[in-house]
C-alpha cells in the first residue's frame, strides 16, 4: 500500500517560497499586498524584494519541496 502524498511537492508552498542555491528559502515580505496608500514611502521601500525564511520555519518549508536538489 502506496503512503498518501510521499514525495509529491506542495504546489501552494512552490509558488510562495524559492530556495536558494545555499539553501534558504526567500519569501515575500507580509503586508505589500494592498492598502498602500496608507503607508509611508519609507515602509514600502522596506517591504520591497524578498526576505528570508526564519530558520524555525526553513524546516517545514524544505519537507514540502522535495524535489528542490538543494536541500
Amino acid at each position: 500500500m502506496r503512503r498518501p502524498n510521499a514525495n509529491k511537492t506542495k504546489k501552494s508552498v512552490a509558488k510562495r517560497f524559492k530556495i536558494t542555491a545555499t539553501g534558504k528559502a526567500l519569501r515575500r515580505s507580509a503586508g505589500r499586498r494592498h492598502l498602500l496608500e496608507t503607508k509611508s514611502s519609507k515602509r514600502r521601500r522596506r517591504l520591497r524584494g524578498a526576505a528570508s525564511v526564519d530558520a524555525t520555519d526553513l524546516a517545514r518549508v524544505t519537507e514540502s519541496l522535495p524535489f528542490n536538489h538543494r536541500g
